[in-house]
């Protein structure tokens, strides 16, 4: 390399370093700042007493079942344990806590699908389908610590299903909807899944494609811990039906009961 060619490559290094450097501050306006939910003395706050900080903003902003005795308990670095004693439920805290308030006309999920297909859910909207969905796990046999594996397209449905889980104690697995058969049984196996949530297809790139059958063929082999597969009805692609194990998400959520009590979980 030549002096010059040398020289050049650090100019271009020096450049892009300095690219990196960003330092400018752009205040927002008085009107903005006025109406800001968080004000600047709330770091001095945090900076003071960060655990007693944490313990008032998880009291204020959280609705615990059973309140915490501890707010952190850093005696086996570099794990941490967070509200220690208090239990609540996840799912409560998102969806009926904000009903209760009297929120439950507010806007919770805007979806738009790749075909332009729209839907709109509400806070109590969403809050009945999750109670619908926890009664309907329940009923196939889902309860506090079983796995739940989660195979949907990017749809209102996916977040259903996660907070359903949350509501009963279950835990979730989402296996990325692109992933192949044995990508998601190796998933399957991994969690000892009880159940699998998928649906009939998707889109990809504008055009209807098919989901279902990679379930299919991840639970052909013998061995597998799932005891049953609901469907949800997205584009119509045609499936191969298991009687016994596969449910359509419109027969067994739907049909359940919209009433259903949050069970509390430790923090």
């Amino acid at each position: 390399m030549s002096e010059a060619n040398g020289a050049s490559s650090a100019a271009k290094s020096d450049a892009l370093e300095n690219l990196l450097q960003e330092n400018r501050k752009f205040a927002p306006s008085e009107e903005f700042a006025a109406n800001a939910v968080v004000h600047a003395d709330i770091y001095a706050e945090a900076d003071a007493d960060r655990v007693a900080f944490w313990a008032k903003q998880a009291r204020e902003l959280l609705t615990w079942d059973t309140d915490f005795t501890q707010t952190l308990d850093w005696s086996e670095a570099p794990f941490a344990k967070w509200f220690v004693g208090g239990t609540l439920n996840a799912a409560y805290n998102a969806l009926d806590r904000h009903v209760e308030n009297g929120l439950g006309d507010r806007v919770a999920i805007y979806f738009e699908g790749e075909p332009g297909d729209t839907r709109t859910y509400t806070y109590a909207q969403l809050t009945d389908e999750v109670k619908k969905a926890a009664n309907a796990f329940e009923s196939l046999g889902v309860g506090k610590g079983d796995r739940v594996a989660v195979y949907l397209p990017m749809i209102p449905e996916a977040v259903i299903t996660m907070l359903a889980c949350a509501r009963i104690g279950a835990i979730h697995s989402v296996v990325f909807g692109g992933f192949s058969a044995d990508a998601l049984r190796s998933r399957i196996d991994d969690a000892e899944a009880k159940l699998v949530v998928t649906a009939d297809g998707t889109y990809r790139r504008g055009k209807p494609s098919p989901l279902k059958n990679a379930v299919d063929a991840a639970l052909e082999a013998e061995g597998h811990s799932v005891g049953n597969v609901v469907v949800v009805k997205r584009n119509g692609e045609p499936v191969d039906w298991h009687e016994g194990r596969d449910q359509w998400w419109d027969d067994v959520v739907e049909s359940a009961p919209a009433e259903h009590s949050p069970v509390p979980h430790d923090s």
